[in-house]
Parts: C-alpha cells; sequence; structure tokens
C-alpha cells in the first residue's frame, strides 16, 4: 500500500509577525519554536518506513525536512508546483489584509500581479498527479498550509476547498492514502 505524509513547514518569523509570503526569495527562518515543532515531526515520523521526502522550493519546508529527517539518509526533491501562493501585490501584508483581500474578491479573481486561488489549486493538483507518479511507496511532503488544506478537504470531497479542514498546523503530520490523493489529484486539477 503506498501511502503520503503530508506536513506543513515549521513555524518561521513571517509566521510569528502575521505577514503573508508568498515569494520563495524571501527569507522566512524558523523560529526556535519551529525547530522545535520540527524534532516533534522527526519523532512522530521516526518509525514510518519512509522512502523519501518532497519538499518545495522554499528554504522554509527544506529547512523543515532537514531537522525532522536528521539522522535518517532519505534523499530530499523538491516539487515547485507546491509552493504557495503567489499573492503578488499583497506581498509582505499582514495576514489581516490578505484576508480582506480575499473576502472581497471571487477566488477565480488573481491576487493584484499574482496568481488566483483557483489557478494555485490547479497547480497543486498537477503537484499532486506528479507525486503519484514516483515510484516510491512511502513519501513525507513537506509543503504549506493552502496545498495541503486543499488536499484533504478535497480527498474528503469537500465541496469548500477551504473545509472542513481550514487551519493547518505547523510541523503537524497528515496522512493520505493513493486512492484519497488520486481523488484529491483529480478534484483539484479541475479548479483552475
Amino acid at each position: 500500500m503506498r501511502f503520503f505524509v503530508f506536513a506543513r513547514h515549521a513555524e518561521t518569523t513571517l509566521n510569528v509577525a502575521r505577514v503573508v509570503n508568498g515569494d520563495p526569495a524571501v527569507d522566512a527562518p524558523l523560529t526556535e519554536k519551529g525547530r522545535s515543532q520540527a524534532e516533534l515531526l522527526g519523532r512522530q515520523v521516526g518509525n514510518v518506513p519512509l522512502d523519501s521526502c518532497i519538499v518545495s522550493h522554499f528554504r522554509r519546508t527544506r529547512d523543515t525536512a532537514e531537522i525532522a529527517l536528521a539522522g535518517r539518509a532519505l534523499p530530499i526533491a523538491v516539487e515547485p508546483l507546491l509552493g504557495d501562493v503567489d499573492v503578488g501585490d499583497l506581498e509582505g501584508l499582514s495576514l489581516d489584509d490578505y484576508r480582506a483581500w480575499k473576502l472581497a474578491h471571487a477566488r477565480a479573481e488573481p491576487f493584484p500581479n499574482g496568481e488566483s486561488l483557483d489557478a494555485a489549486a490547479a497547480r497543486y493538483g498537477r503537484a499532486l498527479e506528479r507525486l503519484l507518479s514516483r515510484p516510491e511507496k512511502a513519501i513525507l511532503v513537506i509543503a504549506h498550509e493552502i496545498p495541503i488544506r486543499y488536499a484533504l478537504n478535497a480527498a474528503e470531497g469537500s465541496a469548500d476547498l477551504d473545509s472542513p479542514n481550514h487551519r493547518i498546523a505547523n510541523a503537524t503530520p497528515y496522512l493520505l492514502g493513493e486512492r484519497q490523493l488520486s481523488e484529491a489529484a483529480a478534484r483539484l486539477s479541475r479548479s483552475g
């Protein structure tokens, strides 16, 4: 049986500051709490027979993976399609500003000079398809809150990609089987 363990990256300085970040060039180091969270994630998956780890192209996902997998000889590969939403001109604004913009606009409308939530969901669907095409049987995926939220909700068949799972905790493992991930990939790919 194939399975996929998804985890959001550990807490960063931008999480604490409640600042929106969709640009991988912006530095967002893990906090001390984040480093502890990544260590705990490592203990939680320590006895799970993983074959590989996939991260996004944001440094915070790789930092989380390296701490969580310390002492394990697991290959870490990058899947850029799992990156956070490109929020365009909202980059660096507060989480409250981001949420206010989101409430005032449809999911299909792109963030100013960024991408839409629907386009991001379709991108995540393609990323999940790429994960499914990999040969490994057990993969740890360290990504961001939104792609994990969308994957979990799509796998459950929810009509709303933002619920019932809305807040994805930092460095907390979520398990999906191959069939559930395949269903999520198909639903998300149709979003764009």
